[in-house]
């Protein structure tokens, strides 16, 4: 007796009954073969299946004729209600009640298909179904059984065809990455089927029953996948689909699938061969695939599934819940019972943070509860972030990068490596967060004064994006930390034991430029509403790459642009406070590389916007490097990036120090980017002064040590007060104390330093470029940044002789610079926005703009106000 159509699995004859019992055990029939008409307990999938009836799609391996319906069929029961996940009571089961498919309804030529499912085991929950759908497994019911087999499983060891192959798949590409599967043979099925020596079911343990032949998903690595899907019920923005022939396939859910690659497939937040666990579950969470509205302030919700996600409360509120909130999230028991604002919470932290002896471990202290907590760490840092700036970026961001492979705990970023190139999308796409905004990216290859890092340099970009959240507001599911690894030159990372990066020699430049470009058409496919700022590369690369990519993307470097606005803005309220006018202002900058150059760049603009010509506003600068003045007839061979500022008036003459060009040039202002500590030494500065104090009465010295970290500074502010009397005009990269000094009258003089930091501007940068929805940040939007934020200074500041706002107002600012970035978007024809909404804006003036602005911002401070205790 074979397996004919009209025969319930079941109740197979008992000459197979070996297989079948296990078949009964793995599979279900869903809906009984034309002429059955007995009923028989059916055990339904873990996995609740699709809302509602779909189109039957299958892949018809073997077709066979059409089942003619049997001349003594009784008739049929009225359809069962929609489907309706149950329980399975071993009192009272449930039954399938037969339905018979009309001849009508099978057109010629294609095959009757019976529907097989993949259930759970022990988690055994009854579904009740109306019309037949697209499940987890369809095969052909032939008149045998053995033709049964072979006609409806692929060849052991085939990888199972992708989405794209399959007959009712339309051409376009998806974002399903499709792991190989296989099926079971037909001779290795027919050989178990006719031993009389295999094992009886009843000794089957649950893992060995999942790893037969019997099992369409055998050859699957179920141990990977299972622990995938975890992952993916914990952050519940991306999932697993499984097809008709067991193929589990990754999906995101922001990315919708057109209809025909869509509806094979169900939604999975956990496997379908869940261990020794009973899953149950919602059928509010299996749905067709659906497109998710980009938001710039999204919310996780709490997962129904992974329990153990709620003990973290990673994005919400810890012990600020209420009553209500805890009873809601399943939260008893799990938090302790008294109740605190975020307030008191931060201050609990504070505390914890002041029992660390080194930056380095308050640094990991803080990496930890950001990771817990992100509305604390961020309520956190910006009511401290002149105390915790230099703990989450500069300078202690420099220490954390040389340490990071010894201090790795967590991934916190996307690590790609130049030996994965051909996968840069599918990482990409690995991204637990659907809608990334803003993404920082190094090579490592120059972290800030401290050389090539390799991967280690990833911290910079976590770093920075920290800051983008707490000066800007971009929420920090949108932001996106990314290393590109291409080996490291650094001879202690290759020796190093536990250096995370690949221990060889970088690549050519041709390489990485291949690479690079790789990299940037991914993003801009995969997240095409991205920004991308390019942070600490090679001299070489970052002009490389910015002049590559400018007009292209969206994308700016900082060390480039975000310097050079952040100095213009200091530069131009240091020139009103000076007593030099403009046009005798005379620059001379220590340090030649791209943030030198870049920052030279936008002084010249600033210079030519005031009615200089190029030429003219370029001969106010004076460029040395570390083999002294930059010139044309400098018998070394220039590189390209600073042939733009070598002079030819020297007559031949090369300056080779630092002092010697003070004494050519007699300057007003001395920029620092050499990230050379003590390089401006007290002759240097002392023949600053007297350069400017020659040109009159009341007359300031700039100066401006810009290299990071404290390490690297040129020199410190206490330094500065005393080598100039307490008359310079300083600005430096890394924070310094004020200095308290005894004036000649005997009494006490505090003097503040500026720190000319570029969080300062690329936080609002970035946040007017995404809000604007830029199609590429032009050069007046990054000047529109320098020139809104020196206009940001508010009375008190201005009263005091500052030339940057006070850091606790650097939030304020960046919604300035952020307001006035968009305006040049506009200007410049890049925004996206609709005009009808900038006529509105310009009807009501800025307040209705920054009204939409701080709207869209992510703030924990508003959050965490709601009423508590």
């Amino acid at each position: 007796m074979g397996l004919s159509r009209g025969t319930w699995l079941g109740k197979p004859p008992s000459r197979t009954r070996p297989v079948h019992k296990v078949l009964n055990r793995l599979f279900l029939v869903h809906g009984p073969v034309a002429g059955n008409t007995t009923p028989s307990p059916s055990v339904g999938p873990s996995n609740a299946t699709l809302d509602s009836p779909r189109s039957h799609h299958t892949l018809n391996y073997s077709p066979a004729p059409c089942p003619k319906p049997a001349a003594t069929a009784p008739p049929l029961a009225p359809a069962p209600a929609p489907a309706a996940i149950r329980p399975r009571h071993t009192s009272s089961p449930r039954t399938c009640l037969p339905r018979q498919i009309p001849p009508s309804s099978c057109p010629s030529g294609r095959s009757h298909y019976t529907t097989i499912h993949t259930p759970p085991h022990p988690s055994r929950l009854l579904l009740r179904r109306t019309l037949p759908t697209t499940t987890n497994c369809l095969v052909p019911s032939p008149t045998s059984a053995s033709f049964f087999f072979s006609a409806s499983l692929p060849p052991t060891h085939a990888p199972v065809m992708s989405m794209a192959s399959y007959p009712f798949s339309s051409s376009s590409s998806s974002d399903i990455s499709t792991p190989r599967s296989a099926s079971p043979s037909p001779s290795s099925v027919a050989s178990a089927r006719s031993s009389r020596s295999s094992i009886s079911n009843k000794r089957m343990s649950i893992s060995s029953r999942r790893m037969t032949d019997f099992n369409p998903m055998s050859s699957v690595d179920i141990n990977a996948i299972e622990e995938k899907m975890r992952m993916a019920s914990l952050d519940q923005h991306r999932g697993y689909a499984q097809n008709t022939f067991g193929e589990v396939q990754q999906y995101r859910n922001n990315e919708p699938l057109p209809r025909s690659q869509a509806v094979g497939y169900q939604v999975l937040n956990q496997p379908l061969w869940n261990k020794g666990r009973s899953c149950r579950l919602p059928i509010s969470s299996l749905q067709y695939l659906k497109p998710r509205r980009p938001l710039l302030n999204p919310r996780i919700s709490s997962s129904s599934i992974h329990n153990s996600s709620k003990l973290t409360a990673r994005v919400e509120s810890g012990l600020a819940f209420t009553p209500e909130e805890r009873i809601n999230k399943n939260l008893t028991g799990l938090i302790p019972h008294t109740m605190e604002s975020l307030q008191t919470q931060c201050a609990r932290a504070m505390k914890m943070i002041n029992t660390r002896s080194t930056p380095v471990d308050k640094y990991l202290y803080l990496s930890s509860l950001k990771a817990q907590n992100f509305d604390l760490f961020y309520r956190l840092l910006m009511d401290n972030i002149r105390d915790l700036m230099p703990l989450v970026y500069t300078p202690t961001i420099g220490d954390v990068c040389l340490q990071y492979s010894t201090l790795y705990t967590r991934p916190e970023a996307l690590y790609i490596s130049i030996k994965q190139r051909k996968s840069i999308r599918t990482m990409l796409r690995n991204w637990p967060y659907p809608n990334p905004e803003i993404c920082v990216v190094t090579d490592g290859s120059r972290i800030l004064g401290l050389g090539d890092l390799g991967v280690n340099g990833v911290g910079i970009s976590i770093g920075k994006l920290a800051l983008y959240t707490g000066a800007a507001g971009i929420h920090p599911e949108n932001t996106l930390p990314i290393v590109l690894d291409t080996g490291t030159n650094n001879e202690n990372n290759l020796k190093d034991p536990f250096y995370l990066g690949i221990r060889s020699k970088r690549v050519s430049v041709a390489e990485q430029q291949a690479f690079m470009d790789e990299f940037m058409e991914a993003v801009a496919e995969v997240y095409p509403n991205m920004t991308v700022q390019f942070e600490d590369f090679e001299s070489e690369k970052a002009f490389n790459y910015l002049d590559r990519y400018r007009n292209k993307y969206r994308c700016f470097n900082d060390d480039i642009q975000g310097t050079g606005a952040v100095v213009l803005a200091g530069y131009i309220n240091a020139v009103e406070l000076s007593g030099v006018p403009l046009e005798e202002q005379r620059l001379v900058f220590m340090g030649a590389g791209s943030a030198g150059v870049g920052v030279a760049k936008q002084l010249v603009e600033y210079y030519t916007k005031r009615g200089l010509s190029e030429q003219a506003a370029k001969d106010k600068f004076w460029l040395v490097d570390t083999k002294g003045l930059v010139t044309k007839d400098r018998s070394d061979k220039l590189a390209e990036h600073k042939k733009y500022f070598a002079r030819v008036d020297n007559n031949g003459h090369q300056f080779r120090t630092l002092e010697e060009v003070i004494a050519y040039v007699k300057p007003s202002a001395l920029v620092g980017l050499t990230a050379t500590f003590g390089v401006f030494t007290e002759s240097v500065v002392r023949a600053l002064k007297a350069s400017v104090d020659a040109g009159g009465l009341g007359r300031r010295p700039v100066l401006f040590p810009l290299s990071n970290p404290l390490t690297k500074a040129e020199c410190t502010f206490e330094q500065a007060i005393q080598w100039t009397d307490g008359t310079v005009l300083f600005a430096s990269g890394s924070p310094f104390n004020p200095v308290t000094v005894k004036s000649k009258e005997g009494e006490s003089i505090t003097y503040h330093p500026n720190q000319g930091n570029n969080v300062y501007v690329f936080p609002g940068l970035g946040l007017g470029a995404i809000l604007a929805k830029a199609t590429k940040i032009t050069d007046d939007m990054v000047y529109t940044s320098a020139a809104s934020l020196a206009a940001s200074l508010n009375a008190d500041e201005i009263h005091k002789g500052l030339i940057y706002p006070r850091i606790e107002r650097v939030r304020d600012a960046s919604l300035i610079v952020a307001r006035e970035v968009m305006k040049a978007a506009r200007r410049a024809g890049v925004s996206q926005l609709p005009e009808s909404q900038w006529v509105e804006w310009e009807e009501w003036g800025d307040v209705a703009l920054n009204a939409w602005i701080k709207e869209r911002v992510y703030d924990p401070v508003s959050f965490s106000e709601r009423s508590r205790i």
